[in-house]
């Protein structure tokens, strides 16, 4: 057995099964093997941040890894942008670079880069491969780094020679390291500010915000009158009808620190403290007002869930808080697009236990307080700000999720980054709505403008417009192999979403922006 087919067999004792791969002369070899070993599903991203998109989408909604492989350093450097978001979820995926044979890299070929440099940049483990003989143990090091709480991107470089070399042999799955448990006396102190009655309030992230997490916290909210809040961007959470409504953090700086203004105690809870995505002229940096002491219940590598558990049982709070009373299911909008009624006519025609995968940027802000009362879902985001998340990360959720919807909200800027998951979506027969925005500008970008304080010109607006000449979302597509239709109005989306969610297959909705 050669190296390549001992990584393969590896992962898959692993429980790695799905590789997502753009690949290139120095993984011939591991490509080849692939036919040797069963239950491995190669699939193939026609860019590589497809393929870094594809497994992060992968990962958030399987909870375990898939493999992206990449060609070289300059592969994994086309990457990057989606593996830095990847990182910012704890999503794991093991990243594998096949790189030159040791020998020849010694030469300096055009290809040569420093590989293991720029996978530091988004993994919290890097290795290459010393030896042939240490390539089945050095995956399942990967495997276990990837998963192991609260998971992150682990690369593995693996040298051409490494993998053709014959003698070698796959190796045995080593255990995750779980989370770790949140000491009682933290619990304690934790509880006993919160019965001081001051503003608190929770803000959560991580498995907290999946079914279990968010049910403990709303008994922690119940007993102690403090409120609760998701991060600004969420790497997974649960919603919609049944489940608490919890909002995030607003995007924008005012917007957020009025939000956050009567805080005395802000507790974390698998979440980072909230910052700025970027900074501004004479703004803050830190979202929490000066006079509010930030507390930590569980790191993001804790078990926030217990901890929540036992923060309400702290409180004695009621084991079943009462039920959230919903009212009438809402009813699709009319009209042109507005942010508030596209987000109602979404919440009336979402299928129930859907995957929102959403990249919407500028017309995806205002979604969330109007998609609470949808049919329940889960909903993943850009956790990192790097564009382009969506038509891959939701490529890698339905195909971690088979017989679940997967509706992709994308702004026409960012899908442009990775435009061609479409194709990967068409070839993996995928069932994923794609929604694109299509304001034919990076609307974000004029807000910045003026939210820095610079002084707009006519050269900012030639940098800002996508017009012309204009993207023709429908064409793109097509050429992709995905069915498209182009709306213009809710009424029309409504009619095309109804019939996309009805048949197998992807399928995208350009909705043109007044």
């Amino acid at each position: 057995m050669n190296g390549a087919e001992a990584l393969a067999r590896t992962l898959v004792a692993c429980g790695v099964d799905t590789c997502f791969a753009n690949p290139g002369t120095s993984e011939m070899h591991f490509v080849a093997a692939l036919d040797r070993v069963a239950d491995f599903r190669p699939v193939l991203g026609l860019a590589e941040t497809v393929v870094g998109g594809c497994a992060d989408g992968y990962a958030r909604m399987s909870g375990r890894p898939a493999a992206a492989l990449f060609h070289c350093g300059p592969g994994l450097a086309n990457g990057l942008a989606a593996l830095h978001n990847a990182r910012r979820a704890h999503a794991p995926v093991v990243a594998l670079v096949g790189d030159h044979a040791r020998a020849h890299r010694l030469l300096d070929p055009p290809l040569a880069a420093d590989t293991e440099a720029l996978a530091r940049t988004v993994s919290l483990w890097v290795r290459t491969v010393a030896e042939a003989g240490r390539i089945g143990a050095d995956a399942a090091q990967a495997v276990h780094a990837a998963r192991s709480a609260p998971g992150g991107v682990a690369t593995l470089v693996v040298p051409a020679d490494c993998a053709w070399t014959d003698g070698t042999a796959p190796a045995e799955a080593l255990a995750p390291a779980a989370s770790a448990a949140v000491a009682p006396e933290g619990v304690r102190e934790v509880a006993r500010i919160l019965r001081r009655g001051e503003a608190a309030m929770l803000l959560l992230g991580g498995a907290a915000l999946l079914e279990r997490g968010l049910r403990a916290a709303a008994r922690v909210a119940e007993a102690s009158g403090a409120a609760l809040r998701a991060p600004t961007q969420v790497a997974r959470m649960a919603r919609g009808r049944g489940r608490p409504a919890v909002d995030r953090v607003p995007y924008v700086v005012d917007q957020a620190l009025a939000t956050l203004a009567p805080l005395r105690h802000l507790v974390l809870v698998g979440a980072r403290a909230p910052v700025g995505f970027f900074a501004y002229p004479g703004k803050p940096s830190r979202l929490w007002p000066p006079d509010c002491t930030v507390h930590v219940l569980a790191r993001p590598d804790q078990d926030a869930v217990a901890a929540l558990e036992a923060l309400a049982d702290e409180l004695g709070a009621v084991r079943d808080p009462p039920r959230i009373a919903w009212g009438a299911p809402p009813e699709p909008g009319q009209g042109p697009f507005r942010p508030d009624a596209f987000g109602r006519t979404l919440a009336a025609l979402l299928p129930e236990d859907a995957i929102v995968c959403e990249d919407a940027v500028t017309s995806g802000r205002a979604l969330f307080a109007h998609t609470f009362d949808a049919p329940p879902n889960d909903w993943i985001q850009i956790t990192g700000g790097a564009i382009g998340f969506g038509f891959p990360a939701a490529t890698g959720a339905a195909i971690a999720c088979p017989g679940r919807r997967v509706v992709c909200l994308q702004s026409d800027g960012g899908g442009m980054y990775s435009v061609q998951a479409l194709w990967t979506q068409a070839r993996e027969r995928t069932d994923v709505v794609n929604v694109v925005f299509a304001n034919r500008r990076y609307a974000i970008l004029q807000g910045e403008l003026v939210a820095t304080g610079a002084r707009p010109g006519r050269a900012a607006a030639a940098l800002f417009d996508l017009a012309p000449p204009e993207l023709d979302w429908v064409r793109l597509a097509g050429a992709l192999g995905v069915e498209a239709a182009r709306v213009e109005t809710l009424e029309d989306f409504a009619d095309r979403f109804r019939a996309a969610c009805a048949v197998r297959g992807p399928f995208l909705i350009e909705f043109r922006l007044p």
